[in-house]
């Protein structure tokens, strides 16, 4: 047991048993890639769109899901699998396409749940209603890129649209009941302390059923590389980055998921902080600093009351 509701103990209890995402590429784009709204993307974003540990684009989902399934049933004596997409926008495009693409996961009864990293923008009323749809049949959440509350960053970013529109439609998943996780990045280009304090609080406020934090990190050969060698602006310490995660970890709602508490770049395309590198140590420190500090560990019954808050 953690001494936050992390993802593993979560779904261990949600679908009884070892419980493990399967990335998968379905192919799509981004309207901040294909020239809609820009054609650089992201800033951070690689051109596998943040997506290095995924399947294979040119393989069909099928394939890609049992792919992954055999390379991770050793390595977790996995019972239950969530099916991740991961690459790009995953709710970007035409309708039709979007329903052929999940219909094809929905009716696999090997997959225990869903998981649909997209963005704010890309969420339409009638994606919304299939969604919906989805969501009654299996467990579904999506993936949100947030990064950041701060509007002067989301430009620095190129993130295409603004933080009111992010919380506008918020509104709306709230109103839907669709389920949401919340992606914040710290260290951000000329953020400080004050930022981060921003964007935990208005995490904990809108009580999101899952969130995931990253430190920034510098992959070769992305916007933010040539930023970087460019301008110079400040990366984020490992020590200021454990003590900003200890925080959002105390703030956050009793219920809501803690997915993930550090980056996990691909090591031979990382360029700085190196420290990011070591996701285990991390770990570990933070674990190590939550048990300093005497934050109680999640018992069962805590767990438990988590998982009945959300299949209500």
């Amino acid at each position: 047991m953690r001494r936050f509701l992390s993802f593993n103990d979560f779904f261990k209890s949600y679908f009884d048993g070892k419980t493990v995402k399967l990335s998968l590429d379905a192919g799509f784009t981004c309207p901040n890639r294909d020239g809609t709204l820009s054609n650089k993307g992201c800033l951070f974003c690689t051109d596998k769109g943040s997506g290095e540990f995924a399947g294979k684009r040119e393989d069909d989902l099928d394939i890609q899901i049992n792919n992954q399934k055999k390379l991770l049933q050793n390595k977790w004596k996995a019972k239950n699998y969530i099916a991740y997409f991961q690459n790009f926008t995953n709710t970007y495009g035409d309708l039709y396409n979007i329903k052929k693409i999940y219909n094809q996961v929905v009716n696999r009864k090997d997959i225990a749940g869903i998981s649909i990293a997209t963005r704010c923008d890309c969420l339409d009323t009638e994606t919304l209603k299939y969604l919906q749809e989805i969501s009654n049949e299996k467990l579904m959440w999506l993936e949100l890129g947030m990064q950041t509350t701060n509007e002067n960053t989301l430009k620095v970013i190129n993130r295409g649209y603004t933080h009111k529109i992010f919380d506008e439609k918020i509104k709306e998943l709230k109103e839907k009941e669709i389920l949401f996780l919340i992606h914040a990045i710290f260290g951000l280009p000329y953020e400080n302390k004050d930022d981060y304090l921003n964007t935990i609080n208005y995490i904990k406020n809108i009580y999101p059923f899952g969130v995931k934090f990253h430190n920034l990190y510098i992959c070769k050969n992305t916007s933010i590389y040539h930023m970087y060698l460019n301008k110079s602006f400040n990366l984020i310490s490992k020590e200021e980055y454990i003590s900003t995660v200890i925080y959002a970890i105390k703030q956050m709602p009793p219920n809501t998921v803690i997915h993930r508490i550090t980056g996990d770049p691909n090591k031979s395309t990382l360029y700085k902080p190196n420290w990011c590198g070591d996701k285990l140590s991390i770990i570990s420190e933070i674990d190590k600093r939550l048990k300093l500090e005497n934050i109680d560990i999640k018992t069962e019954k805590d767990i438990k009351i988590a998982v009945d808050y959300w299949k209500k």
